[in-house]
Order: C-alpha cells, then structure tokens, then sequence
C-alpha cells in the first residue's frame, strides 16, 4: 500500500508542478516538436538526394547508350559501306559511260 500512494503522491506532485509552470512545458513541448520537424526534414532531404543520385546515374548511363547509337548510326550510313553492300548483296554496280542513257524532252 505503501507503493501505491507513493506513485499516487508522485502524480499528485508532477501534475501540480506541470499546472503551475504552464509556459515552461509548453516551452518543452515546442522543443520536442522542433527536434522532430528537424529529424523527419533531414530524413527527407536524405531521400530526395538518393533519389537524385540514382537518376543522375541513370541519366549519365542513358547517356552513354545514346553516344554508342550515334556512333553506330554513322557507322552504319557510311558511303562507302552501303556502296560495298549495295555491290555484294544486290550485285548491283555503278553504270559505265556505255551503259548511260541521256533522254531528251522537247
């Protein structure tokens, strides 16, 4: 019994000192509160950079492929590649002065 009324007596005394000093734990709460906006704000600034890390990774990554494409879209259009093709695949070949025709219009 000694137990309980030593807790009974302790809230008794904390609920006082809490009602009279009204300002000091409002004070106390607003500094909690303050503490936690600055840890959720950090944890989500945290976030927003990792996430901007993975896209710059993948920009620099989409990058690169879109170079190689280039490079292999010139590669592929070159001249003198499709004349080769053009001569081993088709067998076709670039007329003589024999094989020309000039058609006039009147």
């Amino acid at each position: 019994m000694t137990g309980s009324t030593t807790n009974f007596n302790f809230l008794l005394i904390l609920v006082t000192e809490l009602t009279r000093h009204k300002l000091r734990v409002l004070l106390f709460i607003a500094v909690i509160a303050s503490a936690l906006a600055v840890i959720l704000s950090t944890h989500h600034n945290r976030q927003q950079n990792i996430a901007l890390e993975e896209l710059m990774r993948e920009k620099d990554q989409l990058d690169v492929e879109w170079r190689n494409l280039v490079l292999e879209q010139r590669a592929l259009t070159e001249h003198n590649r499709i004349e080769a093709m053009v001569e081993k695949e088709l067998d076709m070949h670039r007329p003589g002065v024999n094989d020309e025709v000039v058609v006039r219009i009147k």
